[in-house]
């Protein structure tokens, strides 16, 4: 079978490295770019980040290119609270190595698109929607090319930032909106199902046993987002959230989903940014979206491992 063509789209962020590290070493994925965009830091903090995960996981001939520095329309929101001030706090990063790209992201994003046959690229957006929103908007044209959209954001009935809005969405909801009534495919890979996937003391002990750099850089950063969650968010174990976004484009029966109609709340005083998802009837034969329900934490977890090992001993 070949591999899965995939656009990353991230804001590292502990969990977009992993994300990154699962794309990079599942070859049932064929990376064909990465983008960053504003969204855990500004924009030049999770740029040089995803080049230094890159660094260690020793990726090569794959272009990397910066996207929206703001959100359309918003003041730019990070969170230092669960990623610290670099973004990537906690791990010693190593100097990246690699060039941007000199296109920005959305061109890049276009571009790759367009250059692919039709229906083979799925974009995989684990951060603020700001760069996907403006590529669909620069180049509709795009929309009817893509084969899916796996995205981390929302929640059908969970929120990080609000009691209903997740911080993806919440940061960005216009370009949230955009991207979700595009009539592409699209599958939200949200909260009820990312706080599945929790980093628990046996996954820990696992990833230890690989022994190189790339899987001590995911322990070290685990450490460090484990020490966040609990103190901000109450969590035992850290919610892995973007690397499941990933897993689902490697292998769908990771997760099980349903089909069911999902827009955004743009004005509500108290609910701006929630994924509202219609759970009422069943979906019409139109429906483009569908949500995340329940994961296969031994599955998951197993995809991360098996990618460390392949991605094996890197030099920094």
């Amino acid at each position: 079978m070949l591999p899965k063509k995939i656009i990353l789209d991230c804001d590292p962020g502990h969990d977009d490295a992993i994300a990154l590290l699962l794309a990079h070493g599942d070859p049932a994925i064929e990376l064909l770019a990465v983008t960053t965009v504003v969204g855990n830091q500004t924009l030049d903090k999770v740029t040089r980040n995803a080049l230094c995960v890159a660094r260690i996981a020793n990726i090569q001939n794959v272009p990397f290119a910066a996207g929206c520095h703001r959100p359309l329309v918003r003041e730019i929101k990070t969170a230092p609270d669960i990623h610290g001030a670099t973004g990537l706090d906690g791990p010693v990063l190593p100097e990246p190595n690699m060039r941007l790209d000199a296109r920005h992201a959305v061109d890049l994003i276009i571009d790759v698109i367009m250059e692919n046959p039709l229906k083979s690229v799925t974009l995989v957006p684990t951060a603020g929607l700001t760069n996907i929103a403006m590529a669909a908007r620069k180049a509709p044209q795009i929309v009817e090319r893509v084969k899916e959209v796996v995205l981390m954001g929302g929640g059908y009935h969970k929120g990080n930032r609000s009691a209903v809005a997740e911080f993806n969405i919440v940061i960005d909801p216009e370009a949230a909106h955009i991207v979700f009534n595009e009539k592409w495919p699209l599958t939200m890979v949200g909260l009820d199902l990312t706080h599945q996937a929790q980093a628990t003391p046996d996954i820990l002990a696992a990833i230890a046993q690989i022994k190189t750099r790339p899987a001590q850089f995911v322990l070290d950063a685990l450490k460090f987002y484990g020490n966040r969650y609990r103190e901000h968010q109450g969590f035992d174990y850290p919610p892995v959230h973007d690397p499941c976004a990933v897993a689902y484009v490697i292998d769908p029966d990771v997760m099980t989903t349903q089909k069911v109609p999902v827009n955004i709340e743009l004005t509500g005083t108290l609910t701006t940014g929630m994924t509202v998802a219609d759970f009422r009837f069943p979906p019409p034969e139109d429906c483009h979206t569908q949500v995340a329900v329940k994961l296969d934490h031994a599955k998951f977890w197993q995809l991360v491992i098996n990618a460390l090992k392949n991605i094996g001993e890197t030099t920094c």
